[in-house]
Order: structure tokens, then C-alpha cells, then sequence
């Protein structure tokens, strides 16, 4: 990972000075639940008589624990930890990697603890309070800037856990709800609170190493939510919050309350698909193809990418069209380029899917699920592309008794984080929703994708042609005939075509609304005439609301960008990948087209008729629904009558 200009370097020796203290931790200390109640789990492991045990580690920290205590009520996360397969005495090498990780990840957070007490003033205070001389007037601002620390140190201490424990992350998930014992006194006190509950949901969960693992991932990502949202409402945060550090053995950033992700991603198994494989589909393909390209000028230095700073960036789409027309052909596509172009570059990537695997039963999972897709997509130490295949089936339709709490938790989750409060656009991701019923999506969901790719597969004679001769393959004798393949499928031919046919709509009901108001006020070449006919559509359809202004601009601006970025800029990262940000925008800037009347109705064609598609389908689906309800009822009163005859 590049370190940006302005991360500091949490020094390794200060970290390694911590090692002490966080092998104390985990070796033995005392705590009494001041929130959480105790959980009834199972004993820690006994070693048998006889079995050798390791050489216990003695703190000479002062004011730590220096003799380990037999108190039930002690934490041992170490002989819990190799009591997670009891039958076998030896400590296994994930029971190892996982005290290792923990080890670290508490000195990582103790180190940042220390540098910023420095940074703050609190650690004057600190020794001021410890020989009796803080003055009364400073002891609000000392129990706020303990506060402040203590959830510093305990949210790096669950991200470094999740980061550094990333390798070692299976299929395995787990369970363990919400974290509660986080106590903001002081950093220690506060480490000591979720240390004890960490060994309580391990006592209750890690019965195995595979559950071990989970449960210390599922733990860190519970507390860093918990943490973030209790930091909400925390005052102190600004020296936290407003620098970035950065320990450089372990590549771990700390970046305020952003979870740190390692910058691998998943090894994609998928089957790539190359641009000419991809039949018909011209526009999509094409915005795709951009996309790809636009995604490696992201600045890992500035974290921003020059498209999104020139407003010209994807940050959703939604591709619809019919079952097989080549959605997930798309998906093939465009993964396989970013793939190629990252490992052209040395650019770690990360492609994850949200599927209706995630869909949980247990009442808040589904959202916990999607949010940590969202989180590891827009990672901003990695390219990342994430798709939601069928979002019809896994986000819910609100209003709709049909779906489910997990279901509508995910729609919750994915409208904030793609047009939230909250949602920044760096340029480094994109998302993309996929579906052969749109209409079926929740109204607003929908709107928050900035782009629309109709997916309609191969629709002229000539695409029918190539799609047989492509999946025939090469084991026949069967000429082809009075045909050139592929060559209606050369890009920006079909594109050019595609975008002109969008001069007039193409729904039923926009073209009427499309020839009334030219009629009244003739071709539509001001800002006026455009705007009047936006307020026709959105009186033809309420749920044309601003927000699809927003979009149709967006598109707009993307067409200004209605270039593609030569193949050797993306072959030989020199030219264009490796250069400073101010040059790579300076370099977009140059090749960029002027918006013109024509662009941008088109672009309010092409986004209106989707929107007219999906409400035609949306309205058919009601009615028939309706009238199925009408049917049983009809047939439920017949019945009844017959009975009660």
C-alpha cells in the first residue's frame, strides 16, 4: 500500500515497547462486569498433572498484574484460546497466529494511545494527576481527554485485530450480538472491559479454530461499530480524527474511525469475458469498458481519483435488462479488465459480490452483512468493485409485506452508504446493481444508481450471427456465410448509433410527453426548454423527483468525459497510472469533450425511459397482484357460503 503524504509512521520500536504490557494483558488480569452480565461459558482449559505448560511472562510494567491470580473471575486469553480444541494439548497453529495478532494489534493501539497523549497534552496531565498537583479547573478537560483515548486505542485495537486476522478469515461466520462492556475511563480500563468480553464469547463460541477465528473477526467488527457510534457523541476526537498514522511493517493505516482493510482481495475464480465476447449490449458495454479505465486514475497518494474530482466518475450503476441477455457477461468483463489493468500496474483489487447468501435470519446480521461488503469495497487502499446481483431479491421493497426484516435491512444499508449523509466519492470503487426486474426494487434504491446500463443482449440480425458463431466454438465445419463476424460489434460505431437513437425517447408514454411539449415550444436548445420539459415528465411520473436531475447531470458530465483512455496508458503505467495526480487530471482535462443541448437529451431520454420501463412493469405487477387477491378472496366467499349452506 502507497503511504500518502500525510500519514506519520507509528515508530516499530514503539510499538515493540508495548509487548510487554499486552502479553500481561493477555496472560492474566481481574475484571468485574460493570455492564455486560456474565455469560454462562464453558471452563477455561485445565492441563492435565504432568503436561509441561510454557514459562509464564512477568510483567515489570508498574501498575500492572506481576502474579497471575487463581479468581474465577480472572481473564486468561491465552489458556482460553488454547482450550478452543480441547482434545488436543499442543497449541495449534491458528491458536498461535491468533494470540500473535492479538498481541500485536493490543500494542499497536497502546503505542497510539501513547503518541497521542503526547500529541494532546494528556500525558502532562496524567503525571500531573498522579502526584496530586491538577488543578480543579483542568479535571473536566482530563476526564474528557481520557474518554477521547480510550476509544482511540480501543477502535485501533479492533481494527488492527481485524486486519492483521484478515489471512486467517475462512467461511466460517458467527454470531455474538452487540458489544457491550465498553467502559471510557481510561484506555487501560477500557481494554480490560472488552478483553473480558472477548473471553466471554470465546468461551461460548470458539469450539473449534475455524470458530475461533470468526469469533475474534465477528468480535472486532462488533466493536469498532460500537465504538464508532459511541464516538459520535464524543467530544476530544479532533487530533484523532483529523491525522492518520501508519505502521509500516504490518502496512496498517489508522485512519479515525475507518475501518482498516488489508489490501488483498478475494482470489477471483470467475470465468473472464473479453469486450468482443460481450454481443450487442453496445452502450453498456462501452460505459463499462470506461469505467474499467476511469477506476485506474485513482491517486493512491491524494486518495481521490481525477474523474471524481472533475465530475465524471461512476459510483453506481444498475444494469436491467431480460433473463440472458448477458448481465452477468457484463459482470465477467468488466471484472477481467480491472483485474488485468491492477495486476498491469501492481494495483491490489478486491472484486466482492452481495449476494442472498447474506440474508440472515438473526435481526440486525443482514445489515452488519452488507455493510461490511460496502466496507471492503470502498477500502481506499484498494481498487474495489462490488456487485449486487438480483438486487430485487435481496434488497426489499419497502412498503411490501413480502419482504422480509433481513431483506429491508440491506436496502437501509445500501441507501446510506450510496447517497448518504455520510457517502464519500474517492474514485477508487464502483458499484453495480443487476437485475431482470427493476421494477421490483425499492423507488429510491433505484434512483441512487447514478448510471443505467440496459442490458438487452444481442437485438440485430448481425448480433444473432456473432452471438451463434461465438458460442459454437471451433469444433465444426459449418462456413459462415455472407458475414463479417464481430464487426458489428465494433464499439464506437454501435455506440454512436445507440446514443442518436436516444434523441427521441423510446416508452410509449415519455414520447407523448416528448412530442406535447415540443410541440409547444419547439426544439428543446435552452436550459428553459429542457427544464420545462423535465417538469412535463415529472408531472407524467411523481417519482421523477430532483434526484434523478442529479443523475441525468451526472450523466452529462460522464458524456463530457466521452473518451476512452488509450490502451497504452493501461499497458504501460509510465505513461499515465504511475504519474502525480495533478498531472493525470491535467491530462483527463485535455481530452475532454464540450457538453452540448444534444447530450443532455438524450441523457434525459435514456434515464427517463428506464425510469417510464420500470413504472409500466411496477403498475402491471401491482395489478395483477391485485387482482389475484381479488380472485382468492372471490373464491375464500364461495367457499364459505358452500359450507355454511
Amino acid at each position: 500500500m502507497t503511504q500518502s503524504s500525510d500519514q506519520m509512521e507509528l515508530r516499530e520500536e514503539a510499538v515493540a515497547g508495548q509487548y510487554g504490557a499486552a502479553m500481561a494483558l493477555l496472560d492474566g488480569f481481574d475484571h468485574s462486569p460493570r455492564i455486560a452480565a456474565a455469560k454462562e461459558v464453558a471452563p477455561r482449559l485445565e492441563r492435565s498433572t504432568g503436561i509441561g505448560t510454557r514459562r509464564r511472562f512477568r510483567s515489570t510494567t508498574p501498575g500492572l498484574v506481576t502474579q497471575r491470580t487463581a479468581r474465577p473471575e480472572g481473564v486468561h486469553l491465552i489458556e482460553r484460546i488454547e482450550g478452543a480444541d480441547a482434545e488436543d494439548a499442543l497449541t495449534s497453529p491458528v491458536q498461535a497466529a491468533v494470540l500473535q495478532d492479538l498481541r500485536r494489534a493490543i500494542a499497536i493501539a497502546l503505542a497510539l494511545g501513547d503518541e497521542l497523549s503526547e500529541r494532546t497534552g494528556l500525558a502532562d496531565l496524567k503525571r500531573a494527576n498522579l502526584e496530586g498537583s491538577l488543578g480543579a479547573d483542568k479535571k473536566r478537560d482530563f476526564t474528557e481527554m481520557l474518554a477521547a483515548e480510550a476509544l482511540a486505542v480501543t477502535y485501533v485495537f479492533a481494527s488492527a485485530t481485524a486486519f492483521l486476522l484478515a489471512d486467517h478469515a475462512g467461511s466460517e461466520t458467527v454470531e455474538i450480538g452487540e458489544v457491550e462492556e465498553l467502559l471510557v475511563e481510561n484506555a487501560q480500563l477500557a481494554l480490560h472491559g472488552v478483553l473480558w468480553e472477548l473471553d466471554q464469547d470465546l468461551g461460548l463460541f470458539a469450539s473449534d479454530d475455524a470458530k475461533l477465528v470468526a469469533t475474534v473477526l465477528a468480535f472486532a467488527e462488533a466493536l469498532m461499530e460500537k465504538v464508532a457510534q459511541r464516538a459520535s457523541t464524543t467530544g476530544r476526537l479532533e487530533p484523532f480524527v483529523g491525522a492518520s498514522w501508519r505502521v509500516e511493517a504490518d502496512d496498517f493505516a489508522i485512519n479515525g474511525f475507518t475501518p482498516a482493510r488489508a489490501a488483498k482481495g478475494s482470489t477471483l475464480t470467475m470465468t473472464f469475458k473479453k469486450p468482443n465476447e460481450v454481443v450487442g449490449n453496445h452502450i453498456a458495454k462501452y460505459q463499462a469498458l470506461r469505467l474499467s479505465k476511469m477506476l485506474m486514475a485513482y491517486d493512491f497518494e491524494r486518495r481521490l481519483n481525477p474523474f471524481a474530482d472533475l465530475g465524471g466518475f461512476i459510483f453506481t450503476f444498475m444494469g436491467d435488462g431480460a433473463p440472458g441477455t448477458g448481465k452477468t457477461t457484463l459482470i465477467q468483463m468488466m471484472a477481467g479488465l480491472i483485474s488485468g489493468y491492477c495486476e498491469t500496474a501492481g494495483y491490489p483489487f478486491r472484486y466482492q459480490n452481495l449476494s442472498t447468501d447474506n440474508i440472515d435470519s438473526y435481526q440486525g446480521k443482514s445489515g452488519q452483512n452488507a455493510k461490511a461488503f460496502i466496507n471492503n469495497v470502498i477500502d481506499p487502499g484498494v481498487i474495489g468493485f462490488g456487485t449486487i446481483d438480483d438486487i430485487d431479491q435481496l434488497a426489499g421493497k419497502r412498503g411490501d409485506r413480502q419482504s422480509s426484516a433481513g431483506q429491508l435491512e440491506i436496502t437501509a444499508v445500501l441507501m446510506e452508504s450510496f447517497a448518504g449523509a455520510n457517502t464519500v466519492v474517492r474514485g477508487n470503487c464502483t458499484f453495480g446493481m443487476f437485475s431482470n426486474y427493476p421494477e421490483n426494487v425499492d423507488d429510491a434504491l433505484r434512483q441512487r444508481a447514478g448510471a443505467r446500463f440496459l442490458v438487452d443482449g444481442p437485438q440485430t440480425r448481425e448480433d444473432y450471427i456473432d452471438i451463434l458463431h461465438l458460442l459454437m466454438g471451433r469444433n465444426h465445419d459449418i462456413p459462415v456465410g455472407d458475414h463479417e463476424v464481430f464487426e458489428a460489434q465494433e464499439i464506437k460505431k454501435a455506440v454512436s448509433a445507440s446514443f442518436a437513437s436516444h434523441s427521441k425517447p423510446h416508452e410509449e408514454g415519455l414520447v407523448r410527453v416528448f412530442d406535447r411539449v415540443q410541440g409547444e415550444i419547439g426544439d428543446l436548445d435552452t436550459i428553459a426548454k429542457l427544464g420545462t420539459y423535465l417538469k412535463a415528465i415529472q408531472e407524467a411520473d411523481e417519482r421523477f423527483t430532483g434526484r434523478a436531475i442529479k443523475n441525468i447531470t451526472d450523466a452529462v458530465k460522464v458524456r463530457a468525459m466521452d473518451f476512452e483512455l488509450p490502451d497504452e496508458w493501461m499497458e504501460e503505467p509510465d505513461l499515465f497510472l504511475f504519474k502525480s495526480y495533478d498531472d493525470k487530471k491535467a491530462m483527463i482535462e485535455e481530452l475532454r469533450v464540450p457538453i452540448t443541448t444534444e447530450m443532455v437529451i438524450q441523457e434525459i431520454n435514456r434515464y427517463a425511459d428506464s425510469e417510464f420501463r420500470y413504472a409500466d412493469k411496477s403498475d402491471e405487477v401491482a395489478i395483477d397482484n391485485a387482482v389475484r387477491d381479488m380472485d382468492r378472496m372471490e373464491e375464500a366467499k364461495r367457499r364459505y357460503l358452500e359450507t355454511r349452506g
